[in-house]
C-alpha cells in the first residue's frame, strides 16, 4: 500500500493579549482573529506571565496598567527567562508620555501602541514584530545547530560523553554562588556548554588517542579554544561566550594558552569554567588514566589554587559543591534551557 504524505499545515501565528479592560480586550481579540491570528488572553499580569512562560506565543500584547503585576513587571519577568528573553512584546497603553515609553523600553518592550488604537496600526505593528520574531528564530536555530555540534564532540569519545552538560550545570551553580545573574549567568551556561566546540576542528586521531599526546599532538589540541572562538564570533551569542570559550585554558599565573592571560585579565566566566572543567575531568575516567576520588580532586584544586586556578573561585567552588540543592527559579530556568537544547532533558 502506498504511503500518502500529507502537506504540512502552517499554523497561524499566536498572539497573547493581556488586558484587564473587557471592551479593549474584546476589540483587540476581534481585530486579531479577523486577521487570522490565534489569540490567547488573560485579564491580569500574574495569569499572563504564567501562561506565556508555559507556552510562549509569537508576540505578546501587554497592557501597562493591569492589576497586580503590571505590564512593565511582566515584561521584566519575561526578559529574565531564557525561553522568552527574545519574545516580541508590544506594550498597550493609554499613556503617551515620553517617560512611560522610556520605562517600557528599559523593561525590555519591543514596541508600543497607544489606546485608543486604529486596527490598521495594530495589525501593522503585529506584522512588524512577527518579522522580528521570525528573524530571531532563525538565529536561535543557528545556535541550536552549533550546540548540536558541541554534542557531537562529546559523542566522538564515549569517555567524555555528557562532560559539557555536567560542566554547564556546575558552572551555573558556581556563577550563581558568586553572585552573577541575568545575562552574565546565561553567558556562563552557554560558555560552559560550548567550551569544547572547537574540538570539531581537531583530528580524531588526536582527539581520541588512547595514550598521552606527543608534543606535536599537544600543540594541535591546544588550537581548540581558538577554533571555538572563531566559530562563535559571527553569532549573536558570540559577544557573550567567545571570551569564555577562548579563555577556558588560560591559567591564573599567566602560563596558560592561547593568550597567556594573567589573573583577572581572564574573563570571569572563563575562570569559572576552568575550575569546573578541571574538576569534572579529574573525577571522570579518561583513556590514559583512571578517575580521581572526590577528595583527591579537591586536593588538586587546592594545590593549584593561585597558579592554575583563581584562588577565590576555588574556595567558592568547594563551598558550592557541598551546598544542598535550593530552589532558584532563575538558575533552574537557564539549566532547563541548556538541557533541552542539548537533548539531555
Amino acid at each position: 500500500m502506498d504511503t500518502v504524505t500529507l502537506p504540512a499545515v502552517a499554523l497561524p501565528p499566536s498572539i497573547f493579549v493581556a488586558e484587564d479592560d473587557l471592551a479593549t480586550s474584546a476589540l483587540l481579540t476581534a481585530t486579531l482573529e479577523r486577521a487570522n491570528y490565534e489569540v490567547r488572553h488573560a485579564d491580569d499580569g500574574a495569569d499572563a506571565l504564567t501562561q506565556i512562560l508555559r507556552v510562549p506565543p509569537d508576540v505578546a500584547l501587554l497592557d501597562i496598567g493591569m492589576p497586580g503585576l503590571d505590564g512593565l513587571q511582566v515584561t521584566r519577568a519575561l526578559r529574565r527567562s531564557p525561553t522568552t528573553a527574545l519574545l516580541p512584546i508590544i506594550l498597550v497603553t493609554a499613556r503617551g508620555r515620553l517617560e512611560d515609553k522610556v520605562a517600557g523600553l528599559d523593561a525590555g518592550a519591543s514596541d508600543f501602541i497607544t489606546k485608543p488604537f486604529e486596527p490598521a496600526e495594530l495589525l501593522a505593528r503585529v506584522r512588524s514584530n512577527l518579522r522580528l520574531s521570525a528573524a530571531l528564530a532563525r538565529l536561535e536555530s543557528a545556535q541550536d545547530v552549533l550546540v548540536a555540534l558541541a554534542s557531537a564532540v562529546d559523542a566522538k569519545d564515549a569517555q567524555t560523553e555528557h562532560h559539557c552538560s555536567r560542566v554547564a550545570e556546575a558552572a551555573l551553580k558556581l556563577a550563581k554562588h558568586h553572585g552573577l545573574s541575568g545575562e552574565q549567568l546565561e553567558a556562563v551556561g552557554y560558555g560552559a556548554v560550548l567550551h569544547d566546540v572547537g574540538k570539531i576542528g581537531i583530528a580524531d586521531s588526536v582527539l581520541t588517542k588512547p595514550g598521552l599526546l606527543t608534543p606535536e599532538e599537544r600543540l594541535e589540541m591546544q588550537k581548540h579554544p581558538l577554533v571555538g572562538a572563531a566559530i562563535l564570533r559571527p553569532l549573536r551569542i558570540g559577544r557573550l561566550v567567545e571570551p569564555i570559550v577562548r579563555g577556558h585554558h588560560e591559567r591564573f599565573d599567566g602560563t596558560g594558552y592561547p593568550d597567556r592571560l594573567h589573573g583577572e585579565a581572564i574573563t570571569l566566566g572563563a575562570r569559572i569554567v576552568t575550575v569546573v572543567d578541571s574538576y569534572d575531568a579529574m573525577t571522570h575516567s579518561r583513556p590514559y588514566r583512571a578517575a580521581m576520588s572526590l577528595d583527591q580532586a579537591r586536593d588538586e584544586l587546592l594545590r593549584h589554587r593561585g597558579s592554575q586556578f583563581d584562588p577565590a573561585l576555588v574556595d567558592l567552588f568547594l563551598e558550592s559543591i557541598d551546598l544542598p540543592p535550593a530552589p532558584d527559579p532563575e538558575l533552574d530556568a537557564v539549566t532547563r534551557g541548556l538541557r533541552y537544547i542539548r537533548g539531555d532533558a
